[in-house]
């Protein structure tokens, strides 16, 4: 079996098209070989994506008097995501065959404004009478030192920078001193740099980047240091009392977490608990968002108000997961040893019609290295370990208020390292006659779905043509 990066080279490859990577031999007048290259010069936009069977076709539930005016609101959104999602570091580069240019292909990153040298420039060719390289920015500008008699140079201090001379030597001095100077004040962007030596042409990119100041979290010397418990809460306090009881039969000092939106709210009191009260039925989401925002330590562990914590319900092993793998972001448990795990398949599709959503449930990718009862994939169930910041950078969206958990995971594809371990469990509380609560389900399962709602939310939000949920 070929390597991850090698299979995908390969397919790549077929992808093209064997004739995309013949190059032909020309000699010209000067006696030096030029390589012609038939390779793409532009990244290929994506086409319409293919809806899986079974697919809702999301702007069959778009009412036809709105459809043409929401077409263009999504159309402006979704320009406006490309802006801020997109940069020229997106275009695909293709380094040519036998050329004597020698650039950084990867790793060079500036600081806004701030003059950088560039590294590893240099011209590696035969002996000629004369050698004339042209550097070319658009978004900077590019100077070098002031030039020994052997040397002429041109442009120095805008965006072309022709350096000449007749000595190599000479010539990949001043090249080693070439500088780079963004114009423009931008926190994460780039530049592409086009190098020129006779019919030999490279191009290698420049990231302008602002760097980021560190926010660390001190996890401290216990559990109680390094995570909180955190939950939603409506009309359901006997469940949620029994809930605390548990927590605390296994951890004492532990701080809980509580977003409350009943209609008419209890007082839940106790050592460690902070009650947050809400307008009145806000929803799950609103809930969650309220809580995530109140937690200051570096993890969090999500819960529903009606779990029961058990001896499985080992904290501690989570964050061992986390702290071992720094990239993950989420690790969820299960629930009575039910995991509900899924994966979910997106292919970005055109710019008009959007993309082709596949939520899979059960579906997972590879086992986590290092520890074989873990599996990464898209999401996980309702009780997880979560890395605070990284959830406050997706958020909880409120508008979704009553059934929503695969929805934040759709938010955050692409964003979030998600795993599932099957060892941490934690348990349901029994359903029983007593703990019905007429007014919940009026809420909690009301007469007009809001699956309706979902799908035209998913329609303009996530630029989605259709979406299946298996």
């Amino acid at each position: 079996m070929l390597p991850f990066y090698l299979g995908i080279s390969c397919k790549l490859a077929n992808e093209l098209g064997h004739n995309n990577y013949r190059t032909s031999k020309e000699r010209h007048s000067s006696g030096s070989l030029h390589y012609k290259s038939s390779l793409p010069t532009q990244r290929r936009l994506p086409g319409p994506c293919t809806c899986p069977d079974g697919a809702k076709i999301l702007k069959d539930h778009i009412p036809q008097d709105q459809y043409e005016e929401l077409m263009q609101r999504r159309s402006k959104e979704f320009q406006h995501y490309k802006a801020r999602s997109n940069s020229v570091l997106s275009k695909l580069l293709f380094a040519l065959p036998n050329s004597p240019l020698q650039y950084p292909i990867q790793g060079f990153i500036v600081r806004p404004l701030t003059p950088t040298a560039i590294p590893g420039l240099g011209l590696h060719a035969e002996e000629r009478n004369s050698y004339k390289v042209f550097l070319t920015v658009s978004n900077g500008m590019l100077t070098t030192d002031t030039p020994p008699e052997e040397a002429t140079i041109q442009g120095s201090g805008g965006t072309k920078l022709i350096i000449e001379s007749s000595s190599l030597l000479i010539l990949n001095d001043l090249l080693s001193k070439v500088s780079y100077t963004s114009t423009i004040y931008h926190v994460n962007t780039g530049d592409l740099v086009t190098f020129q030596f006779e019919n030999y042409e490279a191009v290698f990119p420049i990231t302008i980047q602002q760097p980021q100041v560190p926010v660390l979290y001190d996890m401290g010397t216990d559990i109680s240091s390094q995570v909180t418990i955190i939950t939603k809460t409506f009309l359901r306090y006997k469940q949620l009392r029994v809930l605390l009881d548990s927590i605390r039969k296994f951890y004492s000092d532990i701080k809980v977490i509580i977003a409350d939106d009943s209609l008419q709210p209890e007082n839940v009191t106790g050592e460690n608990i902070q009650h947050y009260i809400m307008p009145p039925a806000q929803g799950w989401f609103a809930g969650r968002n309220l809580a995530v925002s109140q937690v200051t330590t570096k993890y969090f562990l999500w819960v529903d108000d009606d779990f029961l914590f058990s001896e499985k319900t080992k904290i501690e092993k989570l964050v061992e997961v986390m702290e071992a793998v720094p990239e993950l972001d989420v690790v969820g448990g299960s629930v009575q040893g039910n995991r509900f795990y899924f994966s979910i398949l997106y292919e970005e599709g055109d710019e008009n019609e959007g993309g082709c959503l596949y939520r899979k449930s059960g579906g997972k990718f590879h086992r986590l290295p290092g520890y074989p009862q873990c599996h990464l994939a898209s999401g996980v169930v309702n009780f997880f370990l979560a890395r605070t910041d990284a959830m406050q950078r997706v958020r909880f969206d409120p508008k979704l208020q009553r059934v929503a958990h695969s929805e934040f995971f759709m938010d955050g594809l692409g964003s979030l390292m998600v795993a599932s371990c099957g060892d941490v469990t934690i348990d349901h509380q029994p359903k029983t006659r007593e703990n019905r609560n007429p007014t919940y389900n009026k809420f909690r399962y009301p007469e007009r779905s809001e699956g309706e709602f979902k799908l035209q939310l998913h329609f303009f939000k996530n630029h989605l043509k259709c979406i299946r949920y298996g």
